[in-house]
């Protein structure tokens, strides 16, 4: 959990921020989330964040200008400089509406896939950092392996070990001039404004320079896992295609583009995961078995490490 001290200071400085824009206001607020990766609280129509400890003012400030040049893709920030919070670096949005979790058939699958292949399709600015995905990823490792003995551990270290060293972090990446999001789940879509504007994508502490068929992988590894149903993958696939995404080829089979992230993805999810029943406790849910069988699957088909559809 997030130190108090920084909690209060970031609910007092949203809802400062939201009285200075409006003269009217409702004073609704919640904590939205609270994680080791970020603490976001919100106050009536305004939301502020406190970005990972070790962002880089220099880092962030870059991937903000990229979100306040791109408005009709990502939500823009409030301000795109950020300010620092008891040694947090912060940064102001607007609210959206989020994408309703207990509503599975409304999931905007083509939203998501069309705005991906825009963003793939726009050109990176000099300088930008390189799409954090698989560091994201090497650092679920991490977890894992400090996470204590469990049955799930060995399947799941083994399917991230048939990996190519890119996909661990090990190595640069195959692309680095195609921008990409970095970490696309349907978290990371609202609608602006509010409540029902066109939907935009969130969150750029991944955004950066990359291999554009991680921010695909995550849907690929559901609909590997059984998690995705067939229909809701083919319309993602089939949108994206439509808007002209370069991370896989126009026609046939996707899948030697999709297939080490989507391996990549799997391990991470599962690692995630396995460290979670592992600090609780607890056994793995159904959901969570099926990530970890997943990745024992995985372990037995070699990855197709040398695939050049991903550049």
């Amino acid at each position: 959990m997030t130190p108090a001290p920084l909690l209060q200071a970031l609910t007092a400085k949203a809802r400062a921020a939201a009285h200075a824009r409006a003269a009217a206001c409702p004073c609704g607020a919640a904590t939205l989330a609270d994680r080791p990766d970020g603490l976001v609280v919100r106050h009536a129509t305004t939301v502020a964040k406190a970005h990972p400890p070790g962002t880089t003012y220099a880092e962030l400030t870059s991937r903000l200008a990229v979100a306040t040049r791109h408005p009709g893709l990502l939500l823009p920030p409030l301000d795109p400089t950020p300010v620092d919070l008891h040694g947090r670096l912060v940064t102001f949005w607007p609210y959206g509406t989020p994408v309703d979790p207990d509503d599975p058939d409304a999931a905007p699958w083509e939203a998501a896939a069309t705005l991906l292949a825009r963003l793939h399709r726009t050109p990176a600015p000099e300088g930008l950092p390189v799409m954090r995905g698989p560091a994201k990823a090497a650092r679920a490792i991490a977890r894992l392996r400090e996470a204590g003995p469990h049955p799930a551990v060995a399947p799941v270290l083994r399917a991230w070990a048939a990996l190519p060293p890119w996909a661990r972090a090990e190595t640069p990446m195959p692309d680095t001039g195609t921008l990409c999001h970095g970490d696309l789940h349907l978290g990371q879509l609202i609608r602006h404004p509010a409540p029902d504007g066109p939907w935009l994508l969130i969150d750029v502490d991944d955004l950066g320079v990359g291999v554009p068929a991680w921010d695909l992988s995550r849907p690929a590894a559901w609909y590997a896992c059984g998690l995705l149903p067939s229909d809701a993958w083919t319309r993602f696939l089939t949108a994206y295609r439509e808007a002209r995404g370069p991370a896989v080829p126009a026609q046939g089979d996707p899948w030697p583009a999709l297939d080490v992230p989507a391996r990549a993805l799997t391990a991470q999810t599962a690692a995630r995961a396995v460290a979670k029943a592992v600090a609780a406790g607890r056994p793995l849910d159904e959901v969570e078995q099926a990530v970890v069988d997943a990745c024992d699957r995985m372990a037995t088909v070699p990855a197709q490490l040398a695939q050049e559809h991903a550049k």
